[in-house]
């Protein structure tokens, strides 16, 4: 079996793809995983399961095994329900929790289920057991159903664009520019010269807004009115800012529900800015002096639910 995500050579954790084949694996986390959680009333459908029904689950669209130094110690099922994938009898064994084997299978399982076709990927989460939730909400899932015992929490999976030079980064910026409301938080996220001012003119284009749209490091923030009857776009460099407490002296809330706000290197300062958000992430796909890009969009949140791209 291929090994999906990374291989950490100093805890020998590893996450492989898993189908029939491994069931009996699959079933001693699910039991081992299931079995130290406090008691639930209805009891856990997990507790049920059975080789036979493991081994079922796993003929259709498989699953993910994960080890730590050469033993299986967390498992996921994968069940695909029209273009969302559902993460089933997610379960890491006691002696490794917090050895970041849970997060390995999230890793793995939201690039599985990109590879699938699917466009979310979501979980059922018990609402007696509020970390499990906390744990889900910080991988980015947000909740979207409440039908008691369970919580659905849902998150689109990231979109992937190769953008070959300048002009089609432009491009990328303006169809998602046309696409944003008022209210909107994008976060831009790459090293310098990775092409996040043109991915911003290309937005503000597609927002309609007046430009000249360039980098704001020295001023810090630049606000361009919309020219077309629509948000303004707050376009903000927080490069120079240690964190949030800067980043609130900027006043930023009397723009933010009525305006398009985007931040370059706002990732670890601006999150906390709005419920939801829109992560774009540019990276090199070559040497500095290679044009192309792969630019990674991921939203975040109940507003980009069910976004397709």
């Amino acid at each position: 079996m291929t090994p999906v995500g990374s291989v950490d050579s100093v805890s020998s954790r590893s996450v492989v793809p898993v189908g029939p084949e491994a069931a009996e694996e699959v079933l001693g986390v699910v039991r081992a995983a299931f079995g130290a959680r406090p008691p639930l009333d209805p009891p856990a459908n997990a507790a049920a399961e059975t080789v036979e029904t493991i081994r079922a689950r796993l003929e259709s669209h498989g699953g993910l095994l994960a080890e730590f130094e050469g033993t299986p110690a967390g498992a996921m099922i994968f069940e695909l329900e029209g273009d969302t994938m559902f993460l089933r009898r997610f379960g890491v064994v006691p002696e490794v929790q917090g050895k970041g084997v849970a997060g390995a299978l999230v890793e793995a399982a939201l690039e599985a289920a990109r590879a699938s076709g699917a466009t979310s990927a979501a979980v059922l989460a018990r609402e007696e057991l509020p970390a499990s939730i906390s744990f889900w909400e910080r991988h980015g899932f947000a909740r979207v159903d409440h039908i008691s015992p369970f919580i659905e929490l849902r998150r689109p999976l990231d979109h992937v664009v190769a953008v070959p030079d300048a002009e089609s980064m432009h491009e990328l910026g303006a169809r998602i520019g046309s696409r944003l409301r008022a209210g909107d938080l994008v976060l831009l996220i790459g090293g310098l010269g990775a092409g996040k001012t043109t991915f911003t003119q290309g937005l503000g284009a597609g927002l309609g807004v007046r430009g000249p749209v360039t980098s704001p490091t020295f001023v810090i923030s630049r606000v361009h009115p919309s020219e077309v009857g629509g948000p303004a776009l707050v376009h903000v460099d927080a490069y120079r800012l240690s964190g949030l407490e800067e980043l609130d002296d900027l006043d930023l809330d009397a723009s933010l529900d009525a305006a398009v706000t985007v931040v370059e290197w706002g990732e670890g300062v601006a999150e906390a800015l709005a419920e939801s958000r829109l992560e774009v992430r540019i990276e090199r796909s070559g040497d500095i002096e290679d044009e192309e890009r792969e630019v990674r969009v991921h939203g975040l949140g109940p507003r980009w639910i069910g976004a397709t791209w």
